[in-house]
């Protein structure tokens, strides 16, 4: 596998115009989106986030999520912008009787991501009860709130070995002082952790194993059904999954929804690209690949047999064999 050297630091405070945010309100938003979600909803509790996603009945990915619950009548998702509006309507299409209300609450919010010494400074100044080493390292999964700006502070994977989070800021926080993180840099943080958004480009190409969602706490498989949770929950426990996300680099440009040859192949792609960062015209992405080509160390390509020739890198963390 190749390794990863001269990338750009990550830290500061980033715009985020390729991702929005759902609300989900109501008495019954909590067990409704519980019973459509991959992950738990209904026992979160408000200083916590999820990773999650939305399938259809094939199990095949239609959104992903990182969610919080602020109170109990209340659920804030965000995802990418461009499934925003067909998730609010598909999610719509199960509500029946169910007291709750989706909408795109993309306007309502500053939406900013923070990395690096710049998020440690952050949850110094608005998370005092939290332990130093809590504050330094900013363990993913914690939702921690910012009065000042009416917001939650979600902490996400570290990329680069460096903390991560998103702010959804229902007033606009004052960031001047802080360092400007460049949208390309942070989305190299999103593909260098190893976790992939669904995008309009990658609508229902997925199971969430095929991006080790299982292995990142974005599958629960001790929760109740939810759309495609049988196929799923088969891919899981009968045999060895075959298909799982890969970090590579590339000297070219490559897309998300591209297919993946191995030099070897006809006509049969080895896999997809999931989700790409360009940065000092070097590529990266997180690619969905069969497992056999990665083993066998097949020469991986990008388009076609002869495309852009992609180097594997070692993923930030292990894949979960016993769940």
């Amino acid at each position: 596998m190749s390794s990863i050297s001269h990338l750009p630091a990550l830290d500061g405070v980033a715009s985020l115009p390729h991702l929005g945010v759902i609300r989900a309100s109501g008495e019954d938003a909590a067990n409704f989106l519980h019973n459509q979600l991959t992950q738990d909803v209904l026992l979160m509790k408000a200083d916590q986030c999820h990773l999650g996603a939305f399938c259809n009945a094939k199990g095949r990915m239609q959104a992903s999520f990182v969610y919080c619950k602020p109170n109990p009548n209340e659920v804030l998702l965000v995802c990418r912008r461009d499934l925003i509006a067909q998730t609010v309507k598909r999610l719509s299409m199960f509500v029946l009787r169910a007291k709750v209300k989706l909408t795109d609450a993309s306007e309502d919010f500053t939406l900013l991501g923070l990395a690096g010494n710049t998020l440690v400074t952050v949850l110094e100044s608005i998370d005092q009860q939290a332990k130093p080493q809590e504050k330094s390292t900013a363990p993913a999964g914690r939702c921690i709130s910012w009065q000042s700006v009416k917001g939650h502070l979600l902490t996400l994977y570290p990329a680069l070995d460096q903390p991560r989070a998103l702010l959804l800021a229902a007033s606009a926080p004052d960031i001047a002082k802080y360092p400007v993180l460049a949208v390309a840099h942070w989305q190299l943080g999103e593909v260098m952790s190893g976790i992939a958004w669904v995008e309009l480009a990658t609508f229902e190409a997925f199971v969430p194993q095929m991006l080790n969602f299982e292995s990142v706490d974005g599958v629960n498989f001790k929760k109740g059904c939810y759309p495609g949770q049988e196929v799923v929950a088969r891919s899981q426990f009968r045999g060895t999954l075959k298909r799982r996300a890969y970090l590579v680099k590339c000297a070219k440009a490559i897309e998300a929804g591209q297919e993946i040859f191995t030099s070897d192949a006809t006509d049969q792609p080895s896999g997809l690209v999931a989700q790409v960062a360009t940065v000092n015209d070097q590529t990266y992405a997180i690619v969905e690949l069969q497992t056999s080509a990665v083993d066998e160390g097949k020469s991986l390509h990008a388009g076609t047999p002869t495309g852009s020739h992609l180097h594997v890198l070692p993923l930030p963390y292990t894949l979960r064999d016993d769940i």
